[in-house]
């Protein structure tokens, strides 16, 4: 069994087709274990149920923005060694700063290639094969 077999993940975005393309794109990486949620407060309620081991987080949502939620993923005790990627379609250094100081892994742009989404990943957790 590869790395990425047994590495839950849970995509958090408000758009239905970035969640689907993020899905598609860790499915052809070999992920089987994947979750999603339309904004943090949804992402949060299904850290709660069952922690996972990534996420990988849009920005710009409605209720609960990327921030907020990794916010309350590090302060929670029960996820907060989760590894957590923010995506963004922003160029803007200081949200990408804002998001490393709160405990951000990594930062994936939009758009992204799944050789893109793989070097974010590995950078985690090392080499997924």
């Amino acid at each position: 069994m590869s790395i990425a077999e047994k590495i839950k993940v849970l995509i958090v975005d408000d758009q239905v087709t970035s969640r689907l393309l993020l899905g598609d794109a860790l499915q052809q990486l070999g992920f089987k274990q994947i979750t999603a949620a339309g904004d943090g407060e949804q992402g949060m309620k299904i850290m709660a149920q069952q922690p996972h081991h990534l996420v990988i987080s849009d920005f710009n949502m409605p209720k609960m923005d990327g921030l907020g939620f990794l916010q309350a993923v590090r302060a929670n005790p029960a996820t907060k060694k989760a590894a957590f990627i923010i995506l963004t379609a922003q160029g803007d250094r200081a949200l990408v700063q804002k998001a490393a100081a709160l405990g951000a892994n990594n930062v994936l742009a939009k758009p992204f290639t799944i050789e893109k989404m793989k070097a974010a990943i590995e950078a985690v957790f090392g080499a997924l094969k």
